[in-house]
């Protein structure tokens, strides 16, 4: 296979994921990083004639790129479980593999998503600021927040992620763990999670936990109306993607106070501007798309994305594969 190429288009892609690799393809790594002008235009150039694709990029791969590529690509993957970046429809019509590393990142984002579930029900972003800002007030009663025990915790989408976050908000005594999605989930009765209409989950979670993919039907999943339906006390966490919720809404609500926080992992557009309204907040947290960014976590991920390539190659099926 040493005469087949792979394109890796930013150059993040750790050394565990390269080395493989290497051991088989012949491996082109652009030197660029996503937020670069110049990448779009390297990747341009560089995507013609490669037979297989490591689209570790926020940049849509559209049918354009598809058509540069040429009918010799035969393999795609993700360094990520979504694919809402890439056009599926166009590579699946051409018998082009897709790949993604779905549950290599479970547990690191199931991490981030209880440290927000923290920091949003107890105020730790206005608690940081007081300090910084010299005025550490005297007493514990200036900013009360929620418990987290003997709440209603509500989970959009149980999947890998979705599941790994009830493993662990169990230990915090959750009086209630309820769901909504597309369909059952084997694993919801051993995890003692009940699915439920999305309206009710929203009505009745003191948590809500967006942990569902981006898609046509998810989009400004939660919006003015379905703000309308919270709970005042209520907060909401977002891990999948930014576009599940209505920013501008979001904004309005927790400036009302007609819910009591949020914390968001996943904002659009992504870097969010300093000057974004959400920022300015105390009752919104907002970290900058953290949920995989541990060591191990990434590595796992480019070891599963070379992975996926090397056995689409070889004309096997993918470790993780879309369709």
């Amino acid at each position: 296979m040493m005469s087949k190429r792979v394109l890796i288009v930013n150059k993040t892609f750790p050394k565990v994921g390269l080395d493989l690799l290497r051991n088989k393809l012949q491996v082109t790594v652009l030197p660029y990083l996503d937020y670069e002008p110049d990448l779009l235009p390297e990747i341009k150039k560089n995507i013609i004639g490669i037979e297989a694709l490591i689209w570790n990029t926020k940049h849509r791969l559209t049918k354009d790129l598809i058509d540069l590529a040429g009918p010799q690509l035969k393999a795609v993957t993700t360094m990520a479980s979504g694919v809402d970046h890439i056009d599926v429809q166009e590579l699946a019509k051409r018998g082009i593999l897709l790949g993604n590393t779905l549950h290599s990142l479970d547990n690191a984002v199931a991490d981030i998503t209880v440290g927000l579930v923290i920091a949003a029900a107890r105020g730790f972003k206005a608690g940081i600021r007081e300090i910084e800002c010299g005025e550490w007030k005297f007493g514990v009663q200036w900013k009360l927040g929620q418990d987290i025990a003997g709440s209603t915790v509500g989970v959009v989408g149980l999947g890998g992620v979705g599941q790994a976050v009830v493993r662990r908000l169990k230990g915090f005594d959750v009086a209630r763990f309820i769901y909504s999605g597309r369909s059952d989930k084997p694993e919801a009765k051993s995890l003692g999670v009940e699915r439920v209409p999305l309206d009710q989950l929203l009505k009745e979670s003191d948590f809500v936990i967006l942990a569902c993919p981006f898609t046509p039907e998810t989009k400004h999943l939660i919006n003015a109306e379905t703000l309308k339906l919270m709970k005042k006390t209520s907060v909401v966490i977002n891990i999948g993607r930014g576009d599940l919720i209505n920013q501008d809404a979001l904004y309005d609500a927790l400036k009302e106070e007609r819910i009591f926080a949020a914390g968001l992992d996943v904002v659009t557009p992504e870097p969010l501007p300093h000057s974004h309204p959400l920022v300015s907040l105390q009752n919104c947290c907002i970290i900058p798309h953290l949920g995989s960014a541990t060591h191990k976590t990434r590595d796992a991920m480019a070891t599963t994305s070379a992975q996926n390539i090397l056995l689409a190659m070889n004309g096997e099926k993918m470790v993780y594969p879309v369709y």
